[in-house]
């Protein structure tokens, strides 16, 4: 049986940081009514979330102007550790041309590839986060995933083994 005190709520500030160690996350939005939900790439922007999208998509017409949800994550299925965050928020495509530039000049582009990306910026409004810590260690327990190790883009450095596909593995 899992315990609860292996899961901490995170701040806010802690889960913008944490979704700035990851390239992917999932938005999920409506599309013909239904919900979508597809990965994409995307970064911390002056407290924004902005996405990758390819121009002229159906995926760029859903997301821009409507209310989405933004989910990621950094789990490890061995261990059943890691972190997950949750953003709602209103989603409307980058227009302003020095914006746009300065989004180009950080490197976001689509997984999909598209010569003139679209960039939707997602302006956070409710923000959430739980971070799962190994079996005893609670949520004052530093272990791997304790301050600062996620923020190196791994689940941290240390008393890690490597496992398949060369993954770090949490040791009890």
């Amino acid at each position: 049986m899992e315990r609860e005190d292996r899961v901490q709520t995170l701040s806010e500030a802690e889960c913008l940081r944490l979704l700035s160690t990851v390239p992917v996350g999932r938005v999920v939005y409506t599309e013909h009514a239904l919900p979508a939900v597809l990965p994409v790439s995307f970064e911390v922007l002056d407290g924004r979330l902005v996405l990758a999208v390819r121009r002229g998509s159906a995926t760029a017409r859903g997301l821009d102007g409507t209310v989405v949800a933004f989910q990621a994550d950094l789990l490890d299925p061995v261990t059943r550790t890691g972190w997950s965050v949750l953003v709602h928020g209103r989603a409307d495509a980058v227009s302003e041309p020095e914006q746009v530039r300065r989004v180009l000049r950080s490197g976001l582009r689509p997984w999909v590839g598209d010569p003139e990306p679209l960039f939707i910026a997602l302006v956070p409004e409710l923000v959430s986060g739980r971070r799962l810590f190994p079996t005893g260690q609670g949520s004052l327990g530093q272990g791997s995933l304790g301050q600062g190790s996620l923020g190196q883009g791994s689940l941290g450095q240390g008393s890690l083994g490597q496992g398949s596909l060369g993954r770090p593995l949490l040791r009890p």
